[in-house]
């Protein structure tokens, strides 16, 4: 039986997550491409293909041009999976949204250059089209594109976690950052990393973003409760979840 034939597409973002993808040299993912066939990857070949099983998208939508190519895409692949805190949740790229000259602010005297222009609001690719499974995370977790690609092949329903990182923290008995005075938005952000920050005496920022139906005034309530400026506690989603707050 042939191989199912995979894409990788970029969009706004750092490609930091299709980098990280060349780097993996573990025995996993060197067993991945055993059982599929990498047919367009900008990072690594220059080969395109027609049809695609699977499209895998990194990068948020910034552009109203940049629709008609995801369009594209979505046409000819079976299968479309967001990965990486960009495409899936909009990511940094998103804190643009509720700011002005902001390309005047980050590129100064070059802002007005064609290729950085950016004519909308910065969105998850699921803003623009359809996608059918999301890998969370900045960067994305290995494992977790490696899972969600097996699943797949094995004809199952990939299993995307959808609880708060505060029960991973408990699950690794690990002390909660508010009991060693400091804030951490754990109780809404999506867990499946593991919750290495926390074990690490890091705050947890959300890089993989929300659960769903998040409590934010919750959130804001708690870090105000414990220390944290009113303004700066409104706020301290924005970096990684600014396209998912109720007020995007």
């Amino acid at each position: 039986m042939a191989k199912p034939k995979v894409g990788f597409f970029d969009f706004s973002s750092c490609e930091g997550c299709q980098i990280e993808l060349t780097n993996y040299g573990d025995a996993d993912f060197v067993e991945l491409l055993n059982h599929i066939d990498i047919v367009e990857f900008r990072e690594a070949m220059s080969e395109k293909a027609e049809h695609l099983d699977i499209a895998c998208i990194e990068g948020s939508f910034t552009r109203k041009e940049e629709r008609t190519r995801l369009e594209a895409i979505r046409k000819r692949s079976d299968v479309v999976i967001s990965f990486g805190a960009c495409a899936s949740t909009g990511g940094i790229n998103a804190l643009k949204n509720h700011q002005t000259d902001f390309q005047e602010y980050v590129y100064g005297k070059d802002a007005g250059a064609a290729h950085l222009q950016s004519n909308a609001k910065a969105l998850p690719i699921d803003g623009a089209i359809k996608v059918d499974y999301k890998v969370f995370g900045c960067p994305m977790d290995k494992y977790e594109f490696l899972n969600i690609i097996s699943s797949l092949l094995h004809g199952k329903t990939p299993e995307i976690p959808d609880y708060p990182v505060c029960v991973e923290c408990k699950r690794n008995e690990t002390i909660c950052r508010f009991q060693e005075g400091d804030h951490c938005m754990g109780m809404v952000a999506r867990a499946g990393c593991g919750a290495p920050c926390p074990e690490a005496g890091i705050p947890c920022e959300a890089c993989r973003g929300f659960i769903s139906n998040p409590n934010e005034a919750s959130l804001v309530q708690v870090l105000i409760e414990n220390g944290m400026p009113e303004e700066r506690a409104r706020n301290k989603s924005r970096i990684f979840t600014n396209a998912m707050r109720s007020d995007a």
